[in-house]
């Protein structure tokens, strides 16, 4: 039975390759690939590796894809892997007919024509009738080198100039209607026409980088701006990210993924050096491109304009990622400041620009947050229970159980964490706080350091004690905190893959000793990471976490650290959303009952 190689291609990208080995094969994330003990010969150290796309074994050399994996665990022939792997993609194999083999032979002749085409505007840009195209591009700064790189062309503003050229290599007028070209009038005694006239052209890739279809931006005045390729055998728009051949290599390497809005956006942010850029085509991102990306990395960061259009956008695909996130998948995002795209934004103000709202991103958690609270807790506790509803309507929506319950848990404790604050108690035969005394901005600043300490003090306590992390709520708490310090926040979120699975040889994840752990923190390369944390010597010094103190002595700290990241995290909401006498009035206050409780004077 031959099956078409289009079909295959299509069948491991819609399947995860981690999840079909994981059912047989216990994996632990290993920086950006995920790691095992090898199926196919005895070993106690994993030495077995799962990619995205293929999987390697530097023990014994096992090495193929998802394809190959069941056809040697389950002992079956090609066309039954296949056929089980397809079952469970939701895609029908096709049968090898004579007329199965001639769509096959028809779709080999469609990437000729749009090949055919990308070609031809490539060649008319650079002629006396592209030059309106030529100069657009000019204008929006692209050189030569990114015009060839991506391919970009021009078609002229007649209804058969494309058809003209591609009959003149002997592709037909049927082939041409069928990849897209032509457009076919309902009045079957017209001619079919030109698609694309008097516009520049983007070619859009397969993830191989040969061109399936196309999208047109206008020159000039008309609609519509942007015009795609219909749908056809090679083009699905709902699972095609533009740019996605140039972005895999580079977004492999960095284990970044960033996802914009538009063509000229991924272009520009290439040219400034983010070259793992791409964007879905014109739409809304599917739950297809949203599950292409998690292939490649673990967190895309989708990048929006700051206006209201590009907020709504946040919202929906912060709402349809919501069912499929599973441990170890999110999505961040990053909002450009309000009038700017990635390309404008760059323009004015370097890449150092991008590389700051990049810095900024926010969680799939926060973003929900932020469009149900706007930025603000109510006041009574009717309104906070209804915004408690509907931000449970959101997490309820996650089908995965562990994750549902850390939305359930985060929302619950954002909410009424700060209920029980009120005015400060009055205290008797203490002096007043000096209004004068304080300064918003240095206790702002007092306050960011406090909360980099907690988060600091939170990760010593699990490396010294990775036992205590299964006691009461600790190991609910620390999954659900986001730390400001991008290092620690990469270390917390790799010691919490690292003991939720047994240490090697073992059966329980218990077992894991401050030894352990840290010896499989070094060989993720975050070895670095754990001594800058203990070099400094506020930790290093910190008798109450140090690997010989007593648990109720660690739980104490660290219910104290929770509070000061909570109190932190309060301050620094209150000091952008309420005045600076507002702010100053609540600092006043919190010092106050802090002193209060101390006995200071």
């Amino acid at each position: 039975m031959a099956i078409p190689t289009r079909f295959l291609e299509e069948l491991k990208a819609r399947i995860s390759l981690p999840e079909v080995i994981g059912r047989s094969v216990k994996l632990v994330r290993k920086g950006r690939e995920q790691a095992g003990c090898c199926p196919f010969h005895n070993e106690k150290t994993p030495s077995f590796y799962v990619y995205d796309d293929h999987y390697h074994c530097f023990g014994c050399g096992a090495h193929g894809s998802a394809i190959d994996f069941v056809m040697n665990t389950e002992n079956v022939n090609f066309p039954e892997a296949v056929e089980k792997l397809a079952a469970e993609a939701g895609m029908e194999v096709p049968s090898d007919t004579p007329e199965e083999r001639a769509r096959a032979e028809k779709r080999q002749t469609l990437y000729d024509a749009v090949e055919a085409a990308c070609a031809w505007f490539e060649k008319t840009l650079r002629m006396p009738e592209g030059k309106v195209g030529l100069d657009y591009l000019r204008d929006r700064g692209l050189d030569d080198e990114t015009i060839s790189r991506f391919r970009l062309g021009f078609a002229p503003d007649t209804r058969g100039a494309c058809k003209a050229a591609l009959s003149r290599d002997g592709i037909s007028e049927e082939l041409m209607v069928a990849s897209g070209l032509l457009v076919q009038p309902e009045d079957p005694s017209r001619s079919p026409y030109d698609r694309f006239r008097g516009r520049v052209m983007f070619p859009i890739t397969d993830r191989r980088g040969r061109v399936i279809a196309f999208g047109g931006r206008i020159i000039g005045d008309g609609e519509p701006k942007y015009l795609n390729s219909p749908e056809t055998d090679l083009f699905h728009k709902g699972r095609t990210l533009y740019a996605l051949a140039q972005a895999l290599p580079p977004a492999r390497k960095q284990g970044a993924l960033l996802v914009t809005e538009g063509y000229m956006d991924v272009i520009a942010l290439h040219r400034a050096g983010f070259d793992w850029a791409v964007a879905p085509l014109g739409t809304a991102l599917t739950e297809d491109q949203i599950q292409a990306m998690w292939k490649i990395v673990p967190e895309p960061v989708l990048c929006f304009d700051g206006d209201k259009a590009g907020q709504r956008a946040a919202g929906r695909a912060a709402e349809r990622a919501l069912p499929l996130i599973r441990p170890g998948q999110g999505l961040r995002f990053a909002v450009l400041p309000e009038g700017e795209d990635p390309d404008s934004l760059i323009a004015k103000a370097g890449p150092e620009a991008m590389t700051k709202v990049l810095g900024s991103a926010s969680s799939l958690s926060d973003v929900l947050w932020r469009m149900e609270s706007h930025g603000r807790v109510p006041s009574s506790p009717e309104e906070r229970a209804a915004l408690q509803k509907r931000l449970e309507d959101h997490a309820r929506q996650i089908e995965d159980p562990t994750v549902r319950s850390h939305f359930l848990r985060t929302f619950k404790d954002r909410i009424w964490q700060r209920q029980d604050r009120g005015p400060a108690r009055k205290q008797t035969g203490r002096a007043p706080v000096s209004s004068g005394a304080l300064d918003s901005r240095a206790a702002t600043a007092s306050t960011v350091e406090g909360l980099t300490h907690a988060e600091r003090v939170l990760t010593a306590i699990v490396l010294n004690h990775p036992d205590f992390i299964h006691h009461g709520h600790v190991e609910e708490e620390f999954g659900t905190l986001h730390f400001s310090d991008p290092g620690l926040e990469m270390l917390r979120q790799e010691m919490i893959a690292v003991l939720a699975e047994p240490p090697p040889g073992t059966e329980s994840a218990e077992e894991w000793q401050m030894d352990t752990l840290r010896a499989e923190l070094e060989v993720r390369g975050l070895a670095e990471a754990v001594d800058l944390l203990f070099r400094d010597p506020l930790i290093r010094r910190h008798r109450q976490i140090r690997p010989d103190a007593l648990h109720d002595t660690i739980k104490e700290t660290w219910e104290e650290m929770l509070k000061a990241l909570r109190h932190a995290a309060f301050l620094s909401e209150l000091h952008e959303s309420n005045s600076e006498d507002d702010f100053e009035a609540e600092v006043r206050r919190l010092l106050a009952l802090k002193r209060a409780e101390h006995g200071d004077t």
